[in-house]
């Protein structure tokens, strides 16, 4: 029993509100991941954690950016939730948009995740992407550079000022695309 307790404190003391199998066993320090799982079961039936997907745990009132997260890994999140957090577009969504190694949409209690795939090359290093506790974010500059790419231009910005545009000259390589950088500058020269 003890162990469960360990287990439950380990968690429950964590800054982390949402967790995975393999996340639990390195906080934990558990080797047997049978009994692991055995524990999970048991305070997901007694309420005290969330099983919102399989192999996905959480504490009451997680936190839905750990949960973006947290379903597909490496993933950071970008475009339109970055770009509607600076006023950079108006038009509101409550998805939660992330740019990962595949594509998908995912319903999590209620909550939309839409992930959209980019070419390993791009996704390879963390230039423009912050580490705020467990939740990996691109800067505005980064959203928005990833939003032309993946639209191939076809994109509306509603208010360009909250963007740094040398972040953006800075980052453009790490695209490889002289078309990008096309794009980029026909949208900011309309500025």
């Amino acid at each position: 029993m003890s162990s469960q307790i360990t287990l439950l404190e380990s968690i429950l003391t964590s800054s982390r509100t949402v967790f995975t199998t393999q996340s639990l066993a390195l906080l934990t320090g558990a080797d047997d991941s049978a009994r692991l799982a055995k524990s999970l079961h048991y305070y997901v039936s007694q309420g005290r954690l969330g099983n919102p997907r399989r192999g996905i745990y959480t504490k009451a009132g997680y936190d839905e950016r750990e949960m973006a997260c947290a379903l597909f890994h490496p993933s950071y999140i970008s475009l339109e939730y970055v770009l509607q957090q600076a006023g950079v577009v108006f038009q509101y969504s409550e998805a939660v948009t992330c740019v990962s190694y595949l594509a998908r949409s995912v319903e999590v209690d209620g909550r939309d995740y839409t992930f959209r795939k980019i070419a390993g090359s791009i996704w390879a290093g963390m230039d423009g992407i912050r580490m705020e506790d467990n939740i990996a974010i691109a800067t505005p500059e980064r959203a928005f550079l990833d939003m032309v790419y993946l639209s191939a231009g076809n994109c509306y910005f509603d208010n360009l000022r909250p963007l740094n545009h040398k972040r953006i000259t800075a980052l453009l390589p790490r695209y490889g695309s002289a078309r990008l950088a096309e794009r980029v500058d026909k949208i900011l020269s309309r500025r």
